[in-house]
């Protein structure tokens, strides 16, 4: 198979049939074998009838229902393992990515030999509440991650199938795909602008709660591509340091008090009567604890084989 196209989607019911529609003539007109992979994230409304009615005018189409909502991480992350094309690209529901982009987006996957190509929506159609946001999301990620692309959240990529079958994406990381993909040792990664159209049915869905939690997981992705399989490296190295530090200010204390014993010299304050022997206290019991937790780190292992098992209510067959 060519392509399968990933549409994770909530509520949006009456965007979905002029989508497929679209997708399905880009494909035919480029003579592409292909899938649509549409991943409902526990809509309230009617866009799971949608997607059986359209599945039976299409076999091309295939649905995958959430019992309730997860996110668009985890419905990127069960449509990725439901696909079966050479290249997948990715989109919203909401018709603000056009279908037109496949084709050069898969040329470009096919010819130039890359990993993953993030679409640039240069001119965008969002209100400033959302745009703003992304700016500074995309400025920070750009420094933390080295990865110079302009638009990391856009919905529209196209990956080879060896990416997606190795990562793994879940939280709130679906903006952060190109990083999660680098640190995967999938560096061929380039930008394509694409075209940005205004929304024609529904509402965003983005709300202030993901600016937070965006920001959470891109220091999540930092610490855990860098220190993930070396834990100890991390923990450990602040721990030593930290030890040493208050070892150092306690011994330089007792070093003063046998000083004024030895050349006869009153002592004024004893040193449990003085400030710095209790940082030094402190220094010396988090210096040990981080050691003890870099220790423990190294013991457990950071993949949880539930982290990404969810409820999946139906399946078209």
């Amino acid at each position: 198979m060519d392509i399968s196209v990933v549409v994770p989607l909530f509520n949006e019911d009456e965007s979905l049939p002029e989508l497929t529609a679209w997708i399905a003539k880009v494909m035919n007109d480029n003579n592409f074998s292909y899938e649509i992979v549409l991943i409902d994230d526990g809509s309230t409304d009617k866009s799971w009838e949608v997607i059986e009615s359209l599945r039976e005018q299409n076999d091309a189409i295939k649905g995958i229902k959430f019992r309730r909502n997860y996110g668009k991480s985890a419905a990127l992350n069960v449509g990725f393992e439901a696909t079966q094309g050479d290249v997948i690209i990715t989109m919203d529901a909401d018709l603000q990515d056009s279908p037109d982009e496949i084709p050069e987006l898969y040329r470009r996957i096919k010819e130039e030999k890359l990993d993953l190509i993030s679409g640039w929506k240069k001119k965008r159609y969002d209100p400033i509440t959302k745009t703003i946001p992304t700016k500074l999301f995309n400025a920070a990620t750009r420094k933390m991650s080295g990865i110079e692309l302009n638009d990391f959240n856009c919905g529209l990529k196209a990956y080879r199938s060896d990416v997606i079958k190795t990562i793994e994406v879940y939280g709130e990381m679906h903006r952060y795909i190109p990083v999660i993909a680098k640190w995967a040792g999938f560096n061929k990664i380039a930008e394509q602008v694409v075209e940005h159209r205004a929304r024609k049915y529904g509402t965003t869905k983005f709300g202030f709660s993901r600016f937070i939690n965006g920001f959470l997981d891109l220091l999540s992705i930092f610490f855990v591509g860098k220190f993930g399989k070396r834990p100890m490296h991390f923990f450990g190295s602040l721990g030593v340091l930290s030890f040493l530090i208050g070892t150092f200010m306690a011994l330089w204390m007792i070093g003063v008090k046998l000083y004024h014993i030895a050349a006869e010299i009153p002592y004024k304050r004893e040193i449990t009567d003085q400030p710095l022997f209790y940082i030094a206290l402190v220094a010396i019991v988090v210096g040990s604890q981080m050691f003890l937790t870099g220790f423990v780190a190294e013991l457990v292992t950071r993949n949880a084989p539930e982290r990404n098992q969810y409820l999946i209510e139906k399946r078209t067959p």
